[in-house]
């Protein structure tokens, strides 16, 4: 099994007025491919800024500090920390894309929802179309009558207006042609194109009348709707990885079964790998094959699903799952609080709330210990 991605001691930083946040410290972990990775803690232990720095896209006053990320793109095994700005744009939305959180956030209410979504696939993929063009424009030549000399001789303009922005998308032909109005036109056939790919993509993820969809802006959609957009974004050049922060918060619960279940075909269908960010236990249960536990800014456990619900090793994924409610069963919640990372308590970060805290969980932080593939980061399996 060969892995898509391995995270490598990253380290983030915030700097702020109330001082340096320390977001992220040594997070370490990996993907294989065409597996589905569940990243799941409590609100503020660094599960988004974790999918957030694998896109290079930390928010100001962000800064990644330390740490390696490695990446399987087509151009082989690269470090996106170490890639120059231009590199990470091509990686970025073709190769791995996101699904926010928020799709109002993602969305712009200024534009349709075929403009939204054109505007990824011209970004990435505007070399297959322009293809696309081309071969109408010889069909259509070979077509046009003899008589018909006038409109053979445009659609030879727009032949070579098409293969200079193949070739040099920055040509002077193209640039006087794309900002006189008047002859802008030759733009309808691109345009054509690609409003075709986005209708497909529609029907892929299921949006009902999607010819309809398409020229609708986001305040016209529900939430549900608008959250299918934002994942034909991202799904619109069929990354290799897609990162999914709790695409399901804030729907209610029929909408959230149909946007999982519709994750877990496009899954099956594209052949993508998945990084699942979520703080809901359930959910991971649903669709996740492995289990990345966080607490504070750290990766506290790794397991398979099946062997993080049946088996816990960290006092903190026990006490996680012991909140979950159950029918019968009384309501437990986590003790204490999550720290303020300004001043994060030193050693194991989760001692001042774990049961089963030693002298030594305060001064020194576990390393990760493998357990026949379960790893844990906690000192009471550092002599095995």
């Amino acid at each position: 099994m060969r892995r898509i991605l391995e995270v490598q001691d990253l380290l983030l930083r915030f700097y702020t007025y109330e001082g340096i946040v320390k977001a992220l410290e040594g997070v370490n972990l990996h993907m294989i491919e065409g597996e589905t990775l569940g990243v799941v803690g409590e609100t503020g232990c660094g599960k988004t800024m974790t999918g957030l720095s694998i896109l290079a896209l930390t928010p100001s006053p962000g800064r990644i500090e330390g740490g390696r990320i490695f990446f399987q793109s087509d151009e082989g095994w690269v470090d996106i920390l170490s890639l120059d700005e231009e590199t990470v744009r091509r990686i970025r939305g073709r190769e791995i894309s996101m699904i926010f959180q928020e799709p109002n956030a993602a969305l712009n209410p200024l534009l349709t929802v075929e403009e939204q979504i054109s505007e990824v696939l011209i970004q990435h993929r505007r070399e297959e179309f322009i293809k696309k063009v081309l071969n109408a424009i010889e069909e259509d030549l070979q077509k046009t009558e003899r008589k018909a000399l006038s409109r053979a001789f445009i659609y030879k303009i727009e032949k070579k207006i098409y293969e200079n922005m193949l070739k040099n998308p920055k040509s002077l032909l193209v640039r006087v042609f794309s900002k006189t109005p008047i002859l802008r036109r030759y733009q309808n056939r691109l345009r054509k194109e690609v409003r075709r790919e986005v209708v497909r993509i529609l029907k892929e993820i299921k949006i009902p009348d999607p010819e309809r969809v398409v020229d609708m802006y986001p305040h016209e959609l529900s939430g549900g709707m608008q959250q299918r957009v934002v994942i034909a974004m991202a799904l619109a050049c069929n990354p290799k990885l897609l990162i999914s922060d709790e695409p399901t918060t804030n729907l209610d619960v029929t909408v959230e079964a149909q946007i999982l279940n519709l994750i877990k075909e496009l899954k099956s269908k594209f052949g993508s790998s998945i990084l699942y960010i979520t703080h809901d236990m359930g959910v991971v249960a649903e669709i996740c094959d492995r289990v990345a536990v966080m607490y504070a800014g750290s990766v506290c456990e790794i397991a398979d699903v099946f062997e993080i619900f049946r088996n816990p090793l960290h006092p903190y994924t026990k006490a996680l799952l012991e909140s979950i409610p159950r029918p019968g069963k009384k309501f437990k919640s986590i003790e204490g609080t999550v720290p303020n990372l300004v001043n994060p308590p030193p050693g194991c970060r989760f001692h001042p709330r774990c049961p089963k805290a030693m002298p030594i969980c305060t001064k020194v932080k576990p390393d990760m210990v493998n357990i026949d593939g379960h790893f844990v980061a906690c000192h009471l399996y550092r002599k095995r």
